[in-house]
């Protein structure tokens, strides 16, 4: 009788290039297919340890000498919205919403395209086709949702997000929504619904991916109570975010092989009996 071994996920680094998130420094991401039986599993063992999902691909920052870039969640449990927020609830509370399998659609498409050109026209997904849209959304190997936000009376599509389903939480993998809507905060109402979405669910996390001290672009997440950033390999909460900085460093980072090392694995995905 022949028995088959389950495969240790195997890892690669890609090559530096700049940073689309602080001037003058360079990215590099360490990264692993997501494939075959075990993907839910180690989709989920990873994300734990500061990992998101692009399509079949799970991937972590690993610059050489920069440790800017932090995983983060919202630790439901101590959440409290803000006023401002809780505005924003309000202001979007006719909003309707859909949840519907991963599938990509023209009106989804022209939303993105819509977004990007106002929003990130130099960002890496500038040059995005409809073909390159559909594998974004549709190529998903775990458990995964495409939920929509529309207007109740024209039923204009407003937002989108692509969201996974973790074991404990729910990853916001990829979100755009219209942009000529700045009155509704659409970006912040898709993450506090997310956050109503997993406590019916009993879910006790919302992944919102990386934050960046330093960075514009991503400094809508650290105004969300009950955030939580992973470093030195725990996850821990962000209790001021003046005090995180993005210093560069020849010792920021472990070496590859270390970070690997180090990686836990489900044991079915490690070799493990």
């Amino acid at each position: 009788m022949r028995h088959t071994l389950p495969i240790a996920p195997q890892f690669y680094v890609t090559a530096p290039q700049p940073c689309p998130y602080l001037e003058g420094r360079m990215e590099r991401k360490l990264f692993t297919a997501l494939q075959g039986e075990g993907a839910e599993q180690l989709n989920d063992s990873l994300s734990l340890q500061g990992f998101r999902r692009s399509q079949n691909v799970l991937y972590r920052p690993s610059c050489s000498d920069c440790a800017a870039c932090l995983s983060a969640r919202i630790d439901i449990a101590r959440f409290a919205p803000s006023r401002t927020q809780k505005r924003t609830l309000r202001r979007n509370a006719a909003i309707t919403r859909r949840t519907a399998s991963p599938w990509a659609t023209e009106e989804q498409y022209d939303l993105f395209r819509r977004y990007l050109d106002s929003r990130h026209s130099d960002g890496g997904m500038a040059d995005m086709d409809v073909f390159e849209f559909a594998a974004m959304i549709e190529e998903t190997p775990i458990r995964s949702r495409v939920i929509e936000y529309s207007d109740p009376d024209s039923g204009d599509l407003l937002a989108v997000s692509l969201t996974d389903v973790l074991g404990d939480g729910l990853s916001m993998v990829y979100s755009f929504y219209a942009p000529d809507r700045p009155q509704n905060s659409l970006g912040t109402y898709m993450i506090l619904d997310h956050i109503n979405i997993a406590l019916e669910a009993g879910l006790p996390y919302v992944y919102l991916g990386y934050w960046v001290p330093g960075s514009p672009k991503m400094g809508y997440k650290a105004r969300f109570s009950g955030l939580e950033v992973y470093r030195d390999s725990v996850w821990q909460p962000m209790t001021d975010a003046s005090q995180h900085r993005a210093a560069m460093h020849p010792l920021s980072t472990d070496p590859i092989a270390e970070q690997v090392a180090n990686l836990r694995l489900p044991d079915r995905l490690a070799g493990k009996p």
